[in-house]
């Protein structure tokens, strides 16, 4: 094992440095400060200053002996230290200083190292990594930034020589490159990493991988040709598991994190910052927190740990037999970071389950763990990829040539576009079974599609690589046979990732991209064909797994489970068969995350996390927030729950007796919800993000606008549809129905032609509120969770601001939701808003709006406007808590207008008459059965349209009753019913 002193770049600078000698001391303080130099010593400001020399001078003192301890240590180390002035945000000049450095570990150095055949010499430049640096890295233009971790070459340096070159290159990188001995790399990386910790945290059971055939075999030789004769064979003779080796493995894991312990060690200095990355290195927080306090005797440094790769469940997790030890290091930073929040959830359990610690909630949204007297901040957190690199390599010709030559190669064919690792979990068998049944019970695709698979061979799992690899050209070798060679397009390529061009060239040439695995974390590839495909390009489309984090990412993709194989092939139908319109808009869903999440912006949330976290008001003893949360915020049952209404199960709607009842009244006003009503809601299910969007549309079904248009066309019918939604989604879905009146923003602006009137004419609701100064204070806390909650999105309206996670992963977006109500609540004391709760919604609104006001403000206007004749028939329609006070208007209006009678049970409503004493008709309905203000319900509004039509004089046919709520035109958007 080398352990060298190596060089640190910009590291180390005394702090009397940072005080610039052109500063005249006899004419100005160093706060800028002008001194008075006639005063004498009894003036109290001359004496203040005399002090602060005096402070200062001892600062100098000892910033002197520190310069002497570094110099000292420059000479140990060979390094050339020095202080970068950046600019910092908002354009003021930041000084980097000791509480402003950065270091980022990991295990691999996110550089390239390139030797010269013709002279010797090394040259790096940076990688394709999430933590390498790019132009548009904020990071660097915050924080003083180094990069810490090993070098990966073929073959490997061995030579002083060539370690002291490599190191002098990447010195001005600001890297400190770690070289280890290539035994006990091979059993930290290849052994404990990849045979161990890397199926285990992906949810591979260990009895499973040593019993269910990975790798056992006598022999086995699986070559792959590199071209012009030259053959790589990739086979292995022994097993991926060999539990006599683990302790020899985990000697060897201990070792390397101990390494890096050491290096850093040596180069840390109090208050630094560090980012560990990923499953190498889970020892690294606790040895560094140790270093420290054994030299220290306290703990300065702030660590975040961040995990790549999915987190196992704690029944799997608990195999490990050093598991606990692995737990114990992670819970040694500060952050503990994730990208999915299932993996988070599995961190939170084995806490738990296996060390018997406790979570709670913190300010901001955010989970803390109690850990040895401190908390432990577990955070999600989502990034893309580089907008900035992928814009630079579509203008590269070699990617307008490769496409080119795809298309040609595959010419009258629809593309279908795999690249994947050549693992077991990567699903690429699964994937090709899924394949070949779309080829055989869709037999018009063999002459219309092919599917280009490329299948990467890293060399870091043999065994697995050769068992996948053999399963894969046999049934590529099948499919060929069945079908035809023209319908796959199969490489293997030995590397862990294809060159950015080559990548791009695929993208840009297929319409469909499938990244199907059984298991996998973090992948970037389908956010980087999503941003190839971006205007002006036509959008693809993107075929997911539900076991992959990038699920929980992608809102436009096409989610399958891998394992069903019909579903796969009705999914690939469907991508293969989209229209252009639901490309678009599946593509709209998910651009504007791609393309504006780089690398240095999730480093800033991830940042923003840890400061909100140790800002925090959660001190010993003080209230919880969850429980705080849990106690304003009600669910839609909930908040059902406390309607007062009585006992008595309400009556099912009699359609019929409506009928009749409409038909004998001379003046109606028919008031109806959006959506939920009109247009029917996806339910949520177990997981919200299941197709939602792209089924139902957002307009009605043509046979209910007929219904409308022809109900408003009797001048006897006023009708009025309310919605949550905005003006223009309001006025592109109904707009075009000649006389039919409309409410959006729940009711703050509205618009009803009443009789005699054809022109449109919106009016508004002064509602007492500031709304800009509540935007003002609402919009940066709701910036903040939508930043943490990917697939959430803020919604403005005229008088509502909302915050809709219908799109995330169900469990975080209800978590991060009963966070945000007590903090938006604090915030907005000063304003009179009150706070909506709905499934996937969190709205504010001013406190004296509500659907109610304007139900009850059209029926005043209508029965205002009919000579006195009375208004004889009301039915009234919603779906949710949003929709109660227009129920309880409607009985304020009849209570207030001194009615005879209401229609209250089916006999009464089929006794009509025509006489001065028949009843005045009221039908307050809900749509599903539920705790609510109406008289009577409907089980869902697929009966809607059978009730309008039927009261319209038409009937529905028996096809379109089956169907007609997939018959709607149009994307979905998610809107507030």
């Amino acid at each position: 094992i080398d352990l060298t002193p190596l060089p640190i770049s910009g590291a180390i600078q005394s702090t009397a440095e940072t005080v610039p000698d052109s500063i005249d001391r006899d004419e100005f303080a160093d706060d800028g400060v002008r001194i008075d130099r006639w005063n004498d010593e009894t003036d109290l400001t001359f004496r203040q200053y005399l002090e602060h020399e005096e402070a200062a001078a001892t600062n100098k003192i000892e910033a002197e002996a520190n310069v002497m301890e570094d110099e000292a240590y420059r000479e140990a180390t060979g390094s050339d230290n020095m202080i970068i002035d950046e600019e910092g945000e908002g354009g003021q000049t930041a000084t980097s200083s000791p509480s402003q450095r950065m270091i980022l570990v990991c295990y691999h150095l996110p550089v390239i190292l390139t030797k010269s055949s013709s002279d010797g010499s090394w040259s790096a430049c940076w990688s394709e990594s999430l933590i390498a640096k790019t132009e548009a890295h904020t990071i660097t233009q915050t924080y003083e930034t180094h990069w810490v971790g090993t070098v990966s070459t073929n073959p490997p340096i061995t030579t002083d020589e060539d370690k002291d070159a490599v190191r002098a290159v990447l010195a001005s990188m600001n890297c400190t490159p770690i070289f280890l001995n290539q035994e006990v790399e091979e059993a930290h990386y290849l052994g404990m990493c990849k045979q161990v910790l890397w199926p285990c945290f992906h949810n591979v059971d260990l009895l499973d991988l040593s019993a269910s055939g990975w790798g056992q075999r006598e022999s086995m030789e699986v070559v792959i040709s590199k071209g012009a004769g030259d053959e790589v064979n990739v086979g292995n003779t022994e097993s991926d598991w060999d539990q006599s080796k683990l302790d020899g493995w985990w000697s060897a894991y201990r070792a390397v994190n101990s390494i890096f312990a050491d290096i850093m060690s040596m180069m840390l200095r109090p208050n630094d910052m560090i980012w560990i990355h990923d499953y190498h290195l889970t020892l690294l927080p606790k040895m560094i927190h140790d270093a420290e306090i054994e030299e220290t005797g306290k703990r300065t440094v702030e660590m975040i740990y961040f995990l790549h790769i999915p987190f196992p469940t704690s029944q799997v997790f608990r195999e490990l037999e050093h598991g606990e030890a692995i737990l114990e290091g992670m819970l040694h930073a500060d952050v503990v970071g994730f990208h999915a929040f299932d993996h988070a959830r599995h961190f939170l359990n084995a806490s738990k389950r296996i060390l018997g610690l406790t979570y709670e909630s913190l300010v901001g949204g955010l989970i803390g763990v109690r850990y040895r007297r401190k908390k432990v901040l577990v955070t999600v957190s989502n990034v893309s990829i580089e907008p900035d690199i992928i814009d630079a390599a579509l203008e590269l010709p070699s990617v307008t040539e490769g496409t080119k030559a795809l298309k040609e190669k595959h010419a009258g064919r629809q593309i279908i576009t795999g690249v994947d690792i050549a693992q077991r979990l990567s699903g690429v068998f699964l994937k090709l079974l899924g394949y070949e049944r779309l080829l055989h019970d869709y037999p018009v695709w063999q002459t219309k599609v092919v599917m280009i698979q490329r299948c990467l061979v890293p060399g870091t799992r043999r065994a697995d690589e050769a068992d996948t690899l053999k399963e894969v050209r046999a049934l590529v070798d099948r499919i060929k046979i069945k079908f035809g060679p023209e319908v796959i397009d199969y490489e293997e390529v030995i590397c862990s990732a294809l060159p950015i061009d080559q990548r791009l060239s695929l993208w840009s040439a297929s319409d469909v991209l499938s990244v199907t695995p059984v298991r996998e974390g973090f992948n970037t590839v389908p956010l980087e064909y999503v941003y190839s495909r971006n205007e002006p390009a036509t959008p693809g489309v993107v075929l997911t797994s539900e076991f992959s984090a990038i699920n929980s990412i992608l809102n436009g993709a096409l989610r399958i489970n891998p394992y069903d194989i019909q579903m796969a092939v009705t999914f690939m139908d469907k991508a293969l068969t989209m229209s252009m319109e639901e490309k678009e808009a599946r593509r709209s869903r998910d651009i504007e995350f791609v393309s504006s999440c780089p690398s240095g912006m999730w480093t800033r949330n991830v940042l923003r996390d840890l400061r909100d976290a140790t800002s925090g008001t959660n001190a010993d003893g003080s209230k919880n927030v969850c429980e705080e949360a849990a106690a304003r915020m009600e669910s839609v049952d909930e908040a059902a729950a406390i309607l007062s209404t009585n006992s008595l199960e309400f009556p099912p709607l009699n359609i019929d007796a409506v009928t009749r009842a409409y038909k004998s009244a001379s003046q109606r006003v028919l008031v109806i919800d959006f959506n939920g009503t009109l247009v029917m809601k996806e339910p949520p299910g177990k997981y919200l993000k299941r197709e939602m969007l792209g089924t139902t549309g957002n307009k009605p079904p043509e046979i209910v606008l007929k219904a409308l248009a022809d109900l408003c066309q009797d001048p006897r019918n006023t009708v009025l549809v309310v919605s949550g939604d905005t003006q223009k989604n309001l006025e592109d879905a109904l707009g075009k129905v000649p006389g039919l009146g409309l409410a959006h923003s729940n009711g703050a602006c509205y618009s009803v032609p009443l009789p005699g009137e054809t022109q449109r004419e919106w009016l508004s609701y002064d509602l007492g509120v500031d709304w800009e100064a509540v935007k003002k204070t609402a919009l940066p806390i709701l910036s903040k969770y939508t930043a943490r909650t990917n697939g959430s999105f803020v919604k403005l309206t005229h008088s509502s601001i909302g915050w809709t996670y219908y799109s995330c992963d169900p469990e975080w977006g209800a978590q991060q939701a009963s966070y945000l109500v007590p903090e938006l609540e604090r915030e907005l004391s000063a304003f009179d808003v009150r706070f909506v709760t709905l499934k996937g919604v969190v709205e504010v609104v001013p406190r004296k709006l509500n659907k109610g006001q304007v139900v009850k403000k059209i029926l005043e206007e209508v029965a205002g406007t009919t000579g006195g004749k009375p208004v004889d028939f009301i039915l009234c329609m919603g779906d949710d808590v949003s929709d109660e006070k227009m129920f309880t208007s409607v009985f304020s209006f009849i209570a207030e207008s001194n009615a005879a009678s209401i229609g209250t049970d089916d006999s009464v409503m089929e006794d009509v008459s025509k006489d001065k004493s028949a009843p005045m008709y009221a039908f307050t309905v809900a749509v599903g059965k539920k705790k609510t203000h109406a008289s009577y319900y409907v089980d869902s509004s697929r009966d809607v349209p059978h009730l309008l039509v039927g009261m319209s004089g038409g009937h529905i046919p028996i096809s379109q009753s089956s169907s007609w709520e997939s018959d709607g035109s149009g994307s979905k958007r998610d809107v507030f019913a």
